[in-house]
């Protein structure tokens, strides 16, 4: 390219040296056509030399690592340079792809033709949305994308920043009301829901993520929740039935765990022939260790001085 410019720069002067040659001596008529032509010659390599380097200066850029140019030439989309490192291309390409308006001040400003193919990271807002029971829950995310189809990301949405915060909260909404937040009762056993499978849930919100933002020419490389929780205005209610079902299930625990102690302890008395109980002695002792065994508080135990039957 430089040796480009210093030929146009060569011409240039080979120009005003020929028409200086050929124009009139000074305060002299132009009497022919030579003369005439010397001085056309003069005045074009003069215009030349001034309006020349700078058209080709023009046309000389720099690409930074993961950074890309989209090149287009009067509305006419010629192709990207993805190449870092200093570049010259036609200096009548565009330095702007159109305009589109600033969400924050509503003006319309210019969109630069260089694209980032940086990965960058979006964390959501706490959306309240209804899961698959209708009940309200909070839920937020975390998406991690970049620019894959550069003509896509500037041709085919208006700005392809806004659009995938947009497509990642209608994404993130419909995610949540296809699950359910928890295991309610009556529901199937092993249904996936958002609290148990965070992953199932990630891949799901995932694919849907790179299903929507495919016309912006966008990729998801990792999509995740970072916040999930019931609304407020029932939140006190779901915990309590949540301890309820931690209490239910502890106390099978021990009822199932008392039940075979018994069952050991009457096994064990039976085999070693250390006392013969009838059936009602065993009701009793079934009785008494299922107190003792399942209560909450400490047994008080009592002494018979009497018969076993007294």
């Amino acid at each position: 390219m430089l040796a480009l410019l210093l030929a146009v720069v060569a011409l240039c002067v080979a120009l005003i040296v020929t028409g200086a040659t050929m124009a009139p001596p000074d305060d002299a008529p132009i009497t022919t056509a030579t003369q005439t032509l010397g001085i056309a010659l003069l005045v074009a390599g003069i215009v030349a030399v001034c309006v020349a380097p700078v058209l080709l200066l023009m046309g000389f850029f720099t690409i930074q690592p993961n950074q890309a140019r989209v090149l287009i030439l009067f509305g006419d989309y010629k192709g990207t340079v993805r190449d870092e490192g200093f570049h010259w291309a036609n200096p009548f390409y565009s330095r702007n792809a159109g305009s589109t308006v600033d969400v924050a001040t509503g003006k319309p400003i210019a969109k630069s033709t260089k694209v980032s193919l940086r990965a960058r990271t979006y964390n959501g807002e706490h959306l309240k949305v209804n899961d698959k029971c209708g009940n309200p829950i909070e839920i937020a995310d975390v998406i991690v994308w970049r620019v894959e189809n550069t003509a896509k990301a500037l041709f085919d949405v208006d700005d392809y920043n806004t659009y995938v915060h947009t497509q990642s909260e209608t994404a993130l909404r419909h995610v949540a009301t296809t699950y359910a937040y928890d295991q309610m009762p009556g529901e199937p056993e092993g249904e996936i829901t958002l609290r148990s499978n965070i992953e199932e849930v990630s891949e799901a919100l995932k694919e849907e993520l790179a299903v929507r933002l495919e016309k912006a020419g966008v990729v998801i490389d990792d999509a995740r929740l970072t916040h999930l929780a019931y609304a407020p205005e029932i939140a006190q209610a779901m915990l309590r039935r949540q301890q309820a079902e931690a209490v239910i299930a502890a106390r099978e625990k021990i009822v199932q765990g008392a039940v075979s102690m018994v069952d050991m302890a009457l096994a064990e008395l039976s085999a070693k022939n250390v006392v013969d109980l009838d059936d009602e002695r065993k009701a009793a002792m079934v009785s008494n260790l299922m107190v003792v065994l399942c209560g909450e508080s400490d047994a008080q135990p009592v002494l018979n001085t009497g018969t076993l039957y007294q």
